[in-house]
Order: C-alpha cells, then sequence, then structure tokens
C-alpha cells in the first residue's frame, strides 16, 4: 500500500512537472528547420521500436500510452494533446479531410505547436530535443496508433492530395492587405474571428471540435497564438487545407490562390508588433492629467507592452489565461498620475457571482498531489460567471537598488499596493477602482479604508478589446500606498482576470516587474554649468592656439 501510495506521488509529481515546462512553452514561438536533411527510413521492427521507447518517455504523459490524447496532463491543457487514434492531424499540407505526409509530421514534430503544450523537439534547437532519426522513429510509432496510415489508398502523395504554395504571387504591400481586408468581409472570416481579428466574432461558447470539446476562437493579431505559424505562407496553408478536427474549413474551392494569398497577407498585416522595452516612460502633461481612455493625449504617450502568463506560482495553480499582453501608458502632471490600460478580450463579463469561487483547498477533491486547475469541468469558464478585473501592483513602499517584493502579492515584511479595477463595479455606474494591500499570496489582498481610497477609473469596452484608466494624486499620506516622485525607477507589475474563462482569485495571469519612470525636468544649473564648460574649452582652445603661433613668429 504504502509503495502504491509512493507511486502515484511519483507520477503526480512528473505529470504536474510535465504541466509546468509545457505551459511555460504555450506562448513560445519556436523556430526550426521545416525539411529533413534526409526521407523517413524504413519503418523496420527495430525501428519502430526505439520510436515506442521515445514516445513512453517524452511524448505519452500528454498523448496517453494508447495514443489517443488522454495522457495524465491532457485534462490541464487547452487546446488539448493529439488524438493520434483517429488519423486527424489539424496541421497540413494536404487537402482538406486528407492525412498528413511524413513531412508534415516531421515538420511539426520538430518546431512544435506555438499557442500550445506541443513543444519543439529539433535538438538544433533545445537541448532537450531530439536527432532527426529519433523524430522519425518516434513519428513512425506514432503512425501505427491509426489504421488509415497503412491503407496505401488514402496516402496523399500516391493519390495527389497535396497543397502547395503557387509561385509568382506577390508581395506583402498595400495594395495586397487592402484586397484580402475586403476578401476578410466578403468570406465573412469576421463572424467567428470579429472584424478587427481579435477573436470577437464568436456570440456564445457554442464552437467544439470533432472530440466535443469547447473552442476558443483565435486572436490573429497576437502572432504566438497562430498555431499552425504566423508567417504568411503558413496562414495561406490553413486557408487552403482547413484545420481538420475544427470548425475552420479550407477555403480552397471557394477562394482562388490570388483570393487567399491576399486574405493571409491582411491577416499578417493585423498581428501586433511588440514593444520591446521594460521601462514605460509616463508623459509629462500641461494642465489636468487625462482620466478618459479616448483622450487625445494618450496618442502621444509612450506605450509598453507588458506579457502576462498563468499563475502557476501557488495553487491553485492556472496554466490556461486568456490574457497573454496588456498594452500600457501613462500620463502626470504635478499633482496626479495616470495610467491606460488595454487588452484585447471577446466578451464583456461584468458579472460576479460569488457563490461559484474555487478555493485552492478544492484541488484536493481531485487528487492530494494535484495543485492545478483542470482545463474543463473544475470552474466555470462561461459567461455571465465571473468578472472581468485588471490591477497594477507596486511596492508599498519604494527601496532605490534591485530589491522587490515578491511579484505574487509580495509578502509580509514587504507588502504591495494594489490598484484593482472590476468591470461589475463599473457597469454599476461607479468607476470600479479599488486600492488594496497584499502581504503575500496565502491571504487575500485586503481593501483600504473607504476614507483611503484615492484611485479612481473609467472604462470602455468595444469590439472586444477594454480600455481602462486609473488615477491617483501623486503623493499620498497612506504609508500603504507607493508615493511617486520624478527621476526614479519605480516597480510595477499587472494582474488580469477574463471572467468568463473562469478567471477569478489566484486563478489569472500575471506579469513579471517592470518599471514607470517619471521623468524629471532639466535642472537650469546643468544649462549654466554646460554654458560655462563650453566658454571654458573655447577660451582655452584660443589661448593654446595663440600660443603656437607666438612659437613659430
Amino acid at each position: 500500500m504504502r509503495g502504491s501510495l509512493r507511486n502515484k506521488a511519483t507520477i503526480m509529481k512528473f505529470t504536474f512537472a510535465a504541466v509546468i515546462a509545457l505551459s511555460a512553452l504555450f506562448n513560445s514561438p519556436v523556430l526550426a528547420a521545416d525539411v529533413a536533411a534526409k526521407p523517413m527510413p524504413e519503418a523496420t521492427e527495430e525501428f519502430v521500436e526505439k520510436g515506442r521507447e521515445i514516445y513512453i518517455r517524452r511524448c505519452s504523459m500528454c498523448h496517453g500510452l494508447l495514443g489517443d490524447g488522454n495522457g495524465p496532463a491532457a485534462d490541464y491543457m487547452d487546446p488539448r494533446p493529439r488524438d493520434f487514434t483517429l488519423g486527424t492531424f489539424k496541421f497540413r499540407k494536404t487537402q482538406s479531410g486528407e492525412l498528413p505526409t511524413d513531412a508534415d509530421l516531421f515538420r511539426t514534430v520538430s518546431r512544435g505547436l506555438q499557442g500550445t503544450g506541443m513543444q519543439a523537439f529539433d535538438s538544433e534547437i533545445i537541448k532537450n530535443g531530439l536527432s532527426e532519426e529519433k523524430r522519425w522513429q518516434v513519428i513512425a510509432y506514432i503512425k501505427t496508433f491509426a489504421q488509415e496510415f497503412g491503407d496505401e489508398e488514402l496516402d496523399p502523395i500516391k493519390t495527389n492530395k497535396l497543397v502547395s504554395l503557387p509561385s509568382n504571387l506577390p508581395p506583402y504591400n498595400d495594395e495586397l492587405i487592402a484586397k484580402g481586408k475586403e476578401i476578410f468581409l466578403k468570406a465573412k472570416c469576421w463572424e467567428c474571428h470579429g472584424k478587427q481579428g481579435r477573436g470577437n466574432g464568436q456570440k456564445a461558447f457554442d464552437r467544439k471540435d470533432d472530440w466535443g470539446f469547447p473552442i476558443r476562437i483565435r486572436n490573429v493579431t497576437l502572432p504566438w497564438k497562430i498555431k499552425g505559424g504566423s508567417n504568411v505562407e503558413d496562414i495561406y496553408m490553413r486557408f487552403s487545407t482547413g484545420i481538420n478536427g475544427t470548425p475552420m474549413p479550407s477555403f480552397a474551392k471557394a477562394l482562388s490562390n490570388e483570393d487567399r494569398w491576399a486574405l493571409a497577407n491582411f491577416i499578417k498585416s493585423l498581428q501586433h508588433q511588440l514593444t520591446s522595452h521594460q521601462v514605460l516612460k509616463a508623459k509629462k502633461v500641461e494642465g489636468e492629467v487625462p482620466l478618459k481612455p479616448d483622450d487625445t493625449a494618450w496618442q502621444t504617450a509612450e506605450a509598453m507592452d507588458m506579457r502576462l502568463a498563468g499563475q502557476v506560482v501557488a495553487a491553485p495553480r492556472w496554466q490556461n489565461p486568456s490574457i497573454e499582453l496588456v498594452t500600457v501608458k501613462a500620463a502626470f502632471n504635478n499633482k496626479e498620475i495616470a495610467f491606460l490600460m488595454e487588452w484585447d478580450d471577446p466578451f464583456k463579463d461584468a458579472i460576479h457571482k460569488m457563490d461559484k469561487v474555487f478555493k485552492a483547498k478544492d484541488i484536493n477533491k481531485v487528487g492530494a498531489f494535484n495543485s492545478y486547475v483542470a482545463a474543463n469541468d473544475m470552474i466555470p469558464r462561461a459567461l455571465e460567471t465571473y468578472r472581468d478585473s485588471v490591477a497594477l501592483q507596486f511596492p508599498a513602499k519604494f527601496k532605490p537598488g534591485t530589491k522587490k517584493p515578491h511579484f505574487l502579492r509580495g509578502n509580509s515584511s514587504n507588502p504591495v499596493n494594489l490598484w484593482v479595477w472590476k468591470a461589475d463595479l463599473a457597469e454599476k455606474a461607479k468607476s470600479g477602482a479599488e486600492e488594496a494591500t497584499a502581504r503575500g499570496y496565502q491571504q487575500p489582498a485586503r481593501a483600504q479604508a473607504k476614507d483611503q481610497q484615492q484611485v479612481t477609473a473609467t472604462s470602455e469596452w468595444k469590439d472586444g478589446r477594454w480600455r481602462v484608466v486609473m488615477k491617483r494624486r501623486l503623493v499620498t499620506e497612506d504609508s500603504n500606498d507607493i508615493q511617486f516622485s520624478t527621476g526614479k525607477f519605480i516597480p510595477m507589475s499587472l494582474n488580469a482576470w477574463d471572467g468568463s474563462n473562469g478567471e477569478h482569485g489566484l486563478i489569472m495571469s500575471l506579469s513579471t516587474w517592470h518599471f514607470v519612470f517619471l521623468e524629471a525636468p532639466t535642472p537650469m544649473v546643468i544649462y549654466v554649468y554646460a554654458m560655462l564648460a563650453f566658454l571654458i574649452t573655447g577660451g582655452l582652445g584660443i589661448w593654446l592656439m595663440k600660443k603656437a603661433l607666438a612659437k613659430t613668429a
């Protein structure tokens, strides 16, 4: 009995270690060689057996020992791992409904699928990857799960069911993008993906894949979320082949090659270009700081993109976050500072049902060694259940140097100041803002007293995008508040919740620490010193020149 428990603990520990590793790859685009150096070797018994050994060690935790996509980690992943037994593969260069080629399988195994738990296995780009021969071995074993791979009449190469990229297609340009936009509207792509490509065309969670699991429409403006690849060629191929097992159809018969190419270029044009800096430069303004999201003052303020990931530091751990990017701007005057936060969210969630709050201890009902929230069934990922929310986090006390509170709510000796905005409060004609102090994730953040609530907010949800502004005085009398002053790099981070994704409490996405910097005006003495230095240098140069001329005379 004791040995059985020990084995169970080992299995669960390994399983969730795998989940952690995979979740770290959910948002990481991968690069690898798409084409093998040599064709797939003959699938002898010895060759396939070696593939089976690799599969058990490296693949079965997700895809299952039977190849049915029901490995121990599968319930915690969205999208779920592929079920190999049906012969249904999403990312191929073959016609809709057809089997993939060996080259298709090699490409997927080598470079992985961005936006999912499927990592790259090319040993050239990842330390724990596989050699080309070992990748072929595991592919040979994967093909044994589906009987269709043994039917020569279904071989896409022999039956000429391949889709190729036409030659002499025009390069990416404004005219092609404009044509692609017309096709996007005419083909009604917006009914699913939304007119801005933010995945907000879906009015309810009524889309499911062939396995009965819910599908959330992709936001094509985030290149790392496009699973089959974000290059124009990859996008064109998705329009041409469709995605087997999903509602995404092939447009090969409905649209010409040229139209599909124009459509792919339009989708490419929608992709967000990430900023690279981690210091937000607040804009100094004359007069009042902007409080409304559409204030023209924001147009000239510098933007900073903050990437977020699922909260997997403490139970309940969440590896399927919805909000992965928030763009932030800041503006200040001599008295106040305001922050504008913008992020994509296909649904406006302004209801919060407190009777459905998920507690960390509830995880023990699933398994004593578990600390992750399953992708489905454990929490309601549905409309009208939880609210949308965002929180700015600062150290309660600014300390120069590199020491900062823990990015997940600080701790008892180093608390954080939270500015929390809640959609349900904003819906009730209130600002929606609430100031709180957190002293670690082990206890809920505590709202400050009513007379200490000094943050105000305005918000707007439109076309699948939230825009929220939060404002406060630079300096307050509250010892638990961050105090802003010019010339300092003040740490800041974000927490975010998508209510219809089941997010509330610690089930959320979060960022690491970034900085906000309020530029100090240049003191007049600097200009005086600069002028003095110029005069002294010039005078010294004239004196040296006269001295040199005197010697030569």
